[in-house]
């Protein structure tokens, strides 16, 4: 079942626990064709809960409670119930969001900076900025590195010198498969939301920076979404988190940059 069946089949449910004959505002889809308002105070409980969830979630990981979110939301958690049938509805909602927010705004830096360095850039601190680096779904992180492990492979098949490398287990390229031991396998999104665009998006990004000799040839799409995940640090004081945030990106992009750059 699709993100899209379980979110309709959750809003219905509680649009119908909550419906009282008082004013309606917004609306949820239920069904083929068919809108299902909610209640004022339902649609502020929904907000809360996305809210709270995308605070959690990047601060303890995808593998938090839902009481966790419940007590962010200030609700109970059979608030969270009924609008998420169960933990996994809510991980895929969330992963899904912040997804499509990166994909954003890679093409917002693709579109509006001419010069290949800047478009890369631009597009690493935009996404830092947001937090959503702690957001970032781990099997994005595996998609990128096992398509880049199957180009080497191929590569490898055609050069006799790298088919050997790659049986001896010298390939210079990633190993990613897990980041963090904040999530486990079991509270992953299970369905890559979006992520097919995202490393498209990206890839054109990486391959202009480098071909325009700007980006070190070794650097891949992983390599890129990694620095996104390693420089968004979860730390209490927001100051600190975006002081920490800014330094600790400036340190990945000079390790990214081409040393004739």
């Amino acid at each position: 079942m699709h993100i899209s069946d379980f979110h309709g089949s959750a809003t219905a449910l509680s649009a119908s626990a909550e419906s009282g004959g008082r004013m309606m505002t917004g609306a949820t889809t239920h069904g083929v064709g068919r809108s299902t308002p909610l209640r004022v105070d339902a649609q502020r409980n929904l907000e809360h809960v996305l809210r709270a969830a995308r605070e959690v979630f990047g601060e303890l990981g995808y593998g938090a409670p839902m009481e966790d979110v419940a007590r962010r939301a200030r609700v109970g958690v059979g608030t969270v119930y009924r609008r998420f049938p169960s933990k996994d509805v809510l991980v895929r909602r969330i992963a899904e969001e912040e997804t499509a927010r990166l994909t954003e705004q890679a093409q917002s830096a693709l579109g509006q900076e001419e010069e290949p360095w800047q478009a890369l850039s631009r597009f690493l601190r935009t996404s830092v900025a947001s937090g959503a680096g702690r957001l970032l779904p781990p099997q994005v992180l595996r998609v990128g590195a096992a398509a880049e492990d199957a180009a080497a492979e191929e590569a490898a098949a055609r050069v006799p010198h790298q088919r050997q490398a790659v049986a001896n287990g010298s390939t210079s390229g990633p190993e990613l498969r897990v980041v963090g031991s904040r999530t486990s396998l079991e509270d992953e999104p299970s369905e890559d939301a979006g992520a097919g665009a995202l490393l498209e998006v990206v890839g054109r990004l990486v391959d202009r920076a480098r071909e325009a000799g700007e980006l070190r040839t070794d650097v891949t799409v992983a390599d890129v979404l990694l620095v996104i995940a390693t420089a968004a640090p979860a730390l209490p004081d927001p100051q600190q988190q975006a002081a920490a945030s800014a330094r600790l990106l400036d340190i990945l992009l000079e390790g990214l940059r081409s040393r004739t750059a």
